[in-house]
C-alpha cells in the first residue's frame, strides 16, 4: 500500500513540560478498553489513583478533570502514569497525540494535528510530503471514481495554494468556487479544468456585502473548552490578510478534502476550510496560536467541528456570497 507521510510528522517531538499549553488539561482524556482495563488491574498506589479517576460513560471510559486538568499531570509537566511505567502504558489517546492517521485502506497519510503548540509551529514552517510503499493495507470502501476525482482535484489545489503569488484571501476564493466545480464532478459530471483566473472572476461576482457577526454568533453558541477562546470571539481584531494564513488553509486541505470520498459532500469541507482561514484571520493576534487555539477548540471537539459541516447549508453565516464577501474580494 502506499503511505504518504507528512514532513511535520517526521520531524515532531514531544517538547513537554516546555510546551506553552497542554494537552493534559482543557478536555477529559478518552482511554481505550484494552489500556483501561489494564490500569484497573494495576496494584499500589498508581492502581489505586487510575480507579479513583478513571469514569465510564455509556460504555466509555475517561479520565475525569480535576481543576481542569488530567489527573495523571504532574506539577512538573510529565505524565504519572509514563514516569512511573513507560510510554507503552499510556492510552491510545495520549500515546498517539498530535500524531494523524488518515487510513483509506489502500493508502493511507500520517500527519499532525494543528491543536498541538509545537505540532503547530511545524506546520506553519510549510507542509511538504512524501510517499512511500509499505506492506499491508485492505481492500478500500470507497468508491474508486470518486476518490480519483478527490485526488486529482487536491494535487491541483494544494499546488495552486502553495505556489500561487495570489494574496491568501483570493487564494482562498479560488478555491472555493473550484470546489464547487469538483462537486459537480463527483455527482456525475464532467471533471473541470482548473483555471484560478476564472474562478475568481466568478468569485467576485457571487460575493455579497461579508458579515462576520452570523460567524461569531455561530461559534459563540458552540461548546467553548476556554476563557481564552470566549474572549477572542467577543472582541475580533481584524486587520491585513496574513500571507501565513495560506499554511493553515493547506493543513485544512491535506487533513478533509478527501473525507469527501465517504458522503460525497467536499462542498461542506471547503467552507469548514474558509470559514476557518476567515476566523482566524479576523480574530487577530499571531497566526499560528489562533489557528492552534481554533483547532483546540474546533478540530479536537467532534460535536463542534460536525455541527459546522453540518450547518455549511443551513446557516446564513457559511453561505457562498457571505464568505466571498468576507474574502474582500476587491
Amino acid at each position: 500500500m502506499e503511505r504518504t507521510v507528512w514532513n511535520a510528522y517526521r520531524r515532531f517531538r514531544c517538547i513537554a513540560q516546555a510546551c506553552p499549553d497542554s494537552c493534559c488539561q482543557g478536555w477529559e482524556v478518552d482511554v481505550d478498553e484494552t489500556a483501561a482495563a489494564y490500569y484497573r488491574t494495576l496494584s499500589g498506589p498508581l492502581g489505586d489513583r487510575l480507579r479513583q479517576v478513571l469514569k465510564t460513560d455509556n460504555g466509555a471510559s475517561y479520565m475525569a478533570l480535576e481543576n481542569d486538568r488530567c489527573p495523571m499531570w504532574r506539577q512538573d509537566g510529565l505524565c504519572q502514569i509514563q514516569a512511573e511505567l513507560d510510554h507503552d502504558a499510556l492510552c491510545q489517546v495520549c500515546r498517539e497525540y498530535p500524531r494523524l492517521y488518515m487510513d483509506y485502506g489502500d493508502f493511507a497519510e500520517w500527519g499532525v494535528e494543528l491543536s498541538c503548540p509545537e505540532a503547530a509551529r511545524l506546520l506553519f514552517q510549510g507542509i511538504s510530503a512524501e510517499t512511500e510503499t509499505v506492506p499491508g493495507g485492505e481492500e478500500p470502501e470507497y468508491d474508486g471514481e470518486v476518490m480519483a476525482v478527490l485526488r486529482k482535484s487536491r494535487e491541483e489545489v494544494l499546488s495552486f495554494v502553495t505556489h500561487t503569488p495570489m494574496p491568501a484571501n483570493r487564494a482562498l476564493a479560488v478555491v472555493l468556487l473550484y470546489a464547487h466545480q469538483v462537486q459537480s464532478a463527483i455527482d456525475g459530471g464532467e471533471y473541470p479544468v482548473f483555471s484560478p483566473e476564472k474562478c475568481l472572476q466568478s468569485a467576485k461576482e457571487y460575493a455579497g456585502a461579508g458579515d462576520l457577526q452570523p460567524i461569531l454568533q455561530f461559534f459563540e453558541g458552540l461548546e467553548i473548552l476556554t476563557g481564552q477562546w470566549k474572549n477572542r470571539l467577543t472582541d475580533p481584531q481584524w486587520g491585513t490578510w496574513d500571507p501565513m494564513l495560506r499554511h493553515l488553509a493547506v493543513y485544512l486541505i491535506r487533513r478533509y478534502w478527501l473525507q469527501a470520498v465517504w458522503d460525497f459532500d467536499l462542498i461542506c469541507r471547503v467552507k469548514f476550510t474558509v470559514t476557518a482561514c476567515i476566523l482566524v484571520n479576523a480574530l487577530g493576534g499571531d497566526t499560528e496560536k489562533t489557528a492552534q487555539l481554533f483547532s483546540k477548540e474546533i478540530e479536537n471537539d467532534p460535536d463542534n467541528r460536525e455541527a459546522i459541516l453540518d450547518a455549511a447549508y443551513t446557516s446564513p453565516a457559511f453561505t457562498d456570497a457571505n464568505l466571498l464577501g468576507l474574502l474582500e474580494l476587491p
